[in-house]
């Protein structure tokens, strides 16, 4: 454990290799420990930040894919490096365990590896070449090579319930310096230390490579404006984000408005509803509700994976199925939220869920301030698609059984739902064919489709999906987690007839 004076934080912001003071500050808000002071983001700063990922561009845009492996690798050793402070760090801004910091320092730097192995195997490029057919009748064929090149510099908007994994080296950061991409990061006002230093890593690393600074920066704090100003300037060409709905969608709307408009790769909100078939439901109700009240709660029910939903049909095995819930869930005690906003927010929620017509309270409990305690509620399938409003995500450990009539009305259910993030079936063989009838909808609802599982803990690797129709995310055809995160900073460039010295490193 640290002592309380051994990390103090500057408070700057991280511009082109140099630390910048603001004209004003403002003070973070951390769960346990002395708050600090943090320079305030502007426009003026944001624009310095552009122009500098572009002049980086020019130099980083062209590297080898052997040159940007080294250098995130060495992001990865130099975050390794700072693990005690991160941790120390982390735990207090946020409040989470500082076993749940390590484990997510290892996701990122796991994450940057990942991406470094990645652009080795070149399978990202997706080269393709047709040769020149200069004597086919009619019309000759030029000699045609496509490869996929980086986009230019990226915004990346650090997450509140992710300090390390979806903020200032997260996955979005990751997979765009993977791709040749500067970067420049708008950090979450909920951690500033840890994206501090994060940032310090990072700043160590292009030190060592010799990476053109510009490559990546870090605005501190701010208001609207400065994710407005970022979003909309004219040298950022794509946006990477992790937030609200209200939030996300403001800023989708500006990239679409702009001039020259732009994606925005937004996760904005899930309820992961999970669909519990009568035969798994008679054979292990009791154990299925359990296992969902454990993944309901871990956290504080802060993961954008967190499965909000359990549809299920209606009779004695329901009424068990939620006994068990309750049961599982009354012991379960006051947890810290990462901040106070995200706590009034989840109130808020429960008071809007508790007050929809048609909806029974099964466990309540008492929370106030920062802290999240469980609250478990059952409605029927009618209510549920008279008020589609009961589909909207509550951020934390709340729970909502839906009673359907029949598996008709599960599958009408199933059909009525927005975008997901997840579905996940539990089913046993004798669920086989019913299951069928709803694989067809649930894939066409969810990035990712889970079996007799919990969608809660998102695998790092080659095939995983963390995307989903709106509103999960802003483009249904990406994935903000897995190497096919890359592909959202990349655009397929073709060469016709061009001289091989002209071509770029990685077609020739």
């Amino acid at each position: 454990m640290l002592d309380e004076t051994t990390f103090t934080p500057h408070g700057k912001h991280l511009i082109a290799g140099a630390w910048v003071a603001g004209e004003t500050t403002f003070q973070n808000e951390p769960a346990s420990g002395p708050a600090h002071e943090f320079a305030v983001g502007t426009p003026a700063l944001v624009d310095r930040a552009c122009r500098a990922a572009e002049e980086a561009f020019w130099t980083y845009g062209y590297s080898t894919c052997e040159e940007r492996a080294v250098f995130l690798n060495t992001i990865a050793d130099e975050i390794d490096a700072r693990a005690e402070e991160i941790s120390e760090v982390g735990s207090r801004e946020s409040g989470l365990p500082e076993a749940r910091l390590e484990g997510e320092r290892g996701r990122t730097i796991g994450q940057l590896r990942l991406f470094a192995d990645h652009i080795l195997k070149g399978d990202y490029l997706d080269r393709r070449h047709d040769e020149a057919l200069p004597d086919r009748a009619l019309l000759p064929r030029p000699d045609l090579k496509m490869v996929q090149r980086p986009i230019g510099p990226v915004a990346v908007f650090g997450a509140s319930n992710f300090p390390l994994a979806f903020s200032t080296a997260g996955g979005d950061t990751a997979s765009a310096l993977a791709a040749g991409c500067p970067v420049v990061v708008k950090g979450h006002s909920a951690h500033p230390g840890t994206s501090e230093i994060v940032a310090e890593a990072i700043k160590a690393a292009i030190a060592t490579c010799g990476v053109h600074p510009g490559v990546f920066s870090l605005i501190q704090g701010g208001k609207r404006d400065v994710g407005q100003a970022l979003v909309r300037h004219p040298l950022i060409n794509a946006v990477g984000f992790t937030g609200s709905l209200g939030g996300g969608r403001a800023l989708f709307d500006l990239c679409a408005q702009r001039p020259s408009p732009i994606p925005f790769f937004g996760e904005l909100g899930s309820v992961n509803p999970m669909f519990l078939l009568p035969q798994a439901m008679k054979a292990r109700g009791q154990a299925l509700a359990e296992g969902w009240a454990g993944s309901l709660t871990m956290g504080a029910g802060q993961f954008c994976t967190n499965p909000g939903i359990a549809v299920v049909i209606d009779g004695p095995d329901a009424d068990a199925f939620i006994e068990a819930a309750a049961k599982a869930l009354e012991p379960v005690g006051a947890q810290t939220m990462l901040t106070d906003g995200i706590a009034t927010a989840y109130r808020q929620g429960r008071d809007r869920i508790a007050g929809t017509t048609g909806v029974q309270e099964v466990v309540s409990s008492m929370c106030d301030l920062r802290n999240a305690t469980p609250y478990l509620y059952a409605t029927t399938g009618d209510a549920w698609l008279a008020d589609e409003a009961l589909g909207e995500e509550v951020f934390g450990p709340l729970g909502l059984v839906v009673r359907v009539k029949d598996f008709d009305q599960m599958l009408t259910t199933a059909k009525s739902l927005e975008g997901q993030l997840t579905c996940t079936l539990h089913m046993d063989t004798g669920d086989t064919e019913i299951g069928q009838q709803l694989m067809p909808v649930l894939e066409r609802k969810a990035g990712r489709v889970l079996a007799n599982g919990f969608p809660t803990g998102v695998e790092v690797c080659d095939s995983m999906v963390h995307g989903g129709p709106y509103p999960a995310s802003t483009n249904f055809g990406a994935t903000s987690v897995g190497t096919l995160a890359i592909r959202r900073f990349l655009r397929p460039v073709c060469y016709q007839n061009m001289p091989v010295d002209l071509l770029p490193g990685d077609l020739k």
